[in-house]
């Protein structure tokens, strides 16, 4: 190719030739701040956090985030999969009348005020419910909603400090155990079941 420019669209340019020591152990950024820069960058800033930012937070409990807002409960459980964070916003969700709906992947809850399901069976119901849309990020009320029990993911049930809930009951969440309860209306409590001995 004769022409410049058409040469180093094609083959690029020798990154040598700008001052890059390629070679070198020390990192490139500190000696070349950019292609369009004559200068090098800036070097890092010689300082070190003051001692009062370096402390150990306190564990997470699920006491904390009875404090939470229904929107930064969902934030938790979808913004941080597989962290303990997303257990404890579960476990608060189901406290606060939402139940996880696998085959959606959405939250719903009964809707408040609304009346008994308008059918109800031994594996499903069919009424007005509340369901959490991530699209969105707003709760959107879905009237005639089936719910099937078995699409239905059980509470995570961990202990808390006044004795709800607990590893015993936890511990009977197993294979053959009962479908999950449906949901209660969104704002009641949802009663712990009855602990084992």
């Amino acid at each position: 190719m004769t022409d410049a420019d058409l040469t180093t669209l094609a083959l690029g340019t020798d990154l040598t030739s700008l001052g890059l020591a390629l070679n070198s152990p020390e990192p490139v950024h500190r000696t070349f701040a950019s292609p369009w820069a004559d200068a090098p960058g800036r070097p890092d800033p010689d300082w070190s956090p003051p001692p009062c930012y370096l402390h150990t937070p306190p564990p997470l409990a699920p006491g904390h985030f009875a404090r939470f807002a229904l929107e930064t409960l969902f934030y938790c459980f979808y913004a941080m999969p597989g962290d303990e964070a997303q257990l404890f916003a579960a476990d608060e969700l189901s406290r606060r009348g939402w139940t996880f709906h696998k085959e959606y992947r959405v939250w719903v809850a009964r809707a408040p005020g609304a009346a008994e399901p308008a059918a109800k069976t031994a594996t499903s119901e069919r009424g007005s419910y509340l369901v959490f849309d991530t699209g969105t990020w707003e709760t959107v009320r879905k009237d005639g909603f089936v719910l099937h029990y078995d699409a239905l993911e059980r509470p995570p049930n961990l202990a808390r400090a006044g004795g709800a809930g607990g590893a015993g009951a936890a511990a009977g969440a197993g294979a053959g155990a009962q479908p999950p309860p449906p949901p209660v209306a969104a704002g009641q409590q949802q009663q712990p079941p009855p602990q084992r001995p």
